[in-house]
């Protein structure tokens, strides 16, 4: 229908969180990580048929802070294929947009230096969601770590009913949104997708919440149990990370110390820590409240006069399993997903991973939202319609059968798959 229309200014927001598996740095280790650019390139094509030879595709993203944006440009060939678009859809302004106001240069994980870029040229949306957040009245206040070792700036930004949010102008203020993203497990939230892609239209992550420091018997989901090792770590590193807040010069003495940390309280790819497991119960807060700013917030900040136009067209050909996001094994699904709301989207993409979507705190969480609701309906009203008579029904009706058997993130195994 009218979805897309003539003059519409329309982004898309693929996933490219990291331009390489982080286990294998280099070329021809992308395609489980993030968005394909043949499925881009067909979204591209659908979109510029539409516009008419009128309007305008931001291709943006805001990729880990310490990605490679000229890297992933190579690898993926996205100068080609945006010329490629240009040529097929003359009048249509098609263009490509890294949203980071700064890049991050680390090493072994620490940052050393940062270098400024121009972000996203319409600027940045101050939302202020405040008592409307899922972090109102949560336990975890004053304890959130975001981004970087900066938590004083994490926690101004989250205290009592003060919840507020950093966007990219681009994304928000745009006539259609169209999410792409990479279906891959998450060591944070379980899975990561539709609802979870939107961290990517952040301007600046460090007020996104990621996990609350400590273990659980003191309020904390940093660490799944409060043993001596994670208490040492905790407090050790924690004294070491404070230290370094804006000290870049100094963070290059951390390295070998990280390094010898690493051979005594364990590798993050083996060992749960910062709130990479099942008990995270932050992230999907953030998550969630994301999505709240984008549903019901335009572009000044304020709330939207009109809804906004959204479809999600989920990349899950080859898709990510276990230790996703940065570093998963490749799943060859051969399935593209599409919906109009990320929470159905995200629902029936749990379905098909042969996850139990009740043991989700983040699908959990959205679906029982009081204040700006994400949905208008329950898991049990969702529909699947495919081309695959046996999984067109609904998503109450999926068996552990019916999806791909994802190995979860191991700080996730045993939590999370349908009985």
């Amino acid at each position: 229908g009218d979805f897309v229309r003539a003059g519409d200014n329309v982004a898309l927001k693929p996933n490219w969180v990291k331009e390489y598996d982080e286990r294998y740095p280099g070329p021809n280790q992308w395609e489980h990580v993030i968005t394909h650019p043949a499925v881009l390139e067909a979204v591209i094509a659908w979109v510029g048929a539409k516009l008419d030879g009128r309007g305008s595709i931001t291709v943006c993203d805001a990729p880990q802070t310490d990605s490679s944006f000229a890297t992933l440009r190579e690898y993926c060939g996205l100068d080609a294929l945006i010329h490629r678009c240009k040529h097929s859809f003359t009048g249509v302004d098609i263009r490509l947009l890294d949203l980071r106001p700064e890049e991050w240069h680390a090493v072994d994980g620490v940052t050393v230096s940062k270098t400024e870029l121009p972000g996203d040229p319409l600027g940045s949306t101050h939302v202020r969601l405040n008592e409307d957040s899922e972090f109102v009245g949560f336990h975890g206040l004053g304890q959130l770590y975001g981004a970087s070792f900066d938590m004083a700036e994490t926690n101004e930004r989250h205290r009592e009913t003060t919840h507020e949010y950093l966007l990219c102008r681009t994304p928000v203020d745009a006539d259609v949104l169209i999410n792409i993203p990479k279906l891959k497990c998450h060591k944070k939230v379980g899975l990561t997708c539709a609802l979870k892609n939107m961290v990517g239209i952040n301007s600046n992550k460090n007020w996104l919440p990621h996990h609350t420091e400590g273990t659980p018997d003191n309020g904390g989901d940093q660490f799944p149990a409060g043993t001596l090792k994670a208490k040492l770590e905790h407090s050790w590193m924690g004294k070491i990370k404070r230290l370094l807040v804006g000290r870049h010069l100094l963070s290059k003495l951390f390295v070998p110390v990280k390094k010898v940390g690493r051979l005594f309280f364990g590798d993050t790819q083996k060992v749960v820590r910062s709130g990479n497991w099942h008990g995270n119960d932050t992230c999907w807060r953030m998550v969630v409240d994301l999505n709240k700013c984008l549903f019901n917030f335009d572009g000044e900040g304020k709330a939207r006069s009109k809804p906004l136009r959204y479809l999600a067209v989920v990349d899950a050909i080859i898709a990510g399993e276990g230790n996703g996001p940065m570093a998963p094994d490749p799943k060859h699904c051969g399935m593209i997903l599409a919906g109009t709301n990320p929470l159905a989207v995200d629902s029936a993409c749990c379905a098909m991973m042969g996850f139990d979507w009740r043991k989700l705190k983040m699908i959990v969480g959205a679906f029982n939202v009081d204040r700006k609701p994400i949905a208008r309906f329950q898991h049990d009203e969702v529909q699947v319609i495919s081309n695959d008579p046996n999984r067109s029904k609904a998503l109450k009706d999926f068996a552990r059968e019916d999806g791909f058997s994802f190995k979860p993130h191991f700080g996730w195994v045993g939590a999370v798959e349908l009985e």
